[in-house]
């Protein structure tokens, strides 16, 4: 599994911003800014990047992975 990359974030007024290669992929404000703060100094920070904007494993990988559509593959 590939480790998340190219996420950046800054903080400024009580709003976090976080970035995708250059492009906002989320705004957080108030708890979810602070949420996002403290859990950035615990985990690796792209993957909580990753996490906030839903640019993560969505659960439906392994039901994709058994549909007849996706068999022969």
């Amino acid at each position: 599994m590939g480790e998340a990359q190219g996420f950046e974030f800054r903080e400024s007024d009580g709003v976090v911003v976080v970035t995708h290669h250059g492009k906002v992929a989320a705004k957080l404000r108030a708890d979810a800014a602070a949420q996002f703060l403290s859990d950035i100094e615990r985990d690796d920070p792209q993957l909580v990047m990753a996490r906030v904007t839903g640019n993560y494993k969505h659960g439906n990988e392994r039901v994709a992975r058994q549909h007849p559509r996706n068999a022969d593959r």
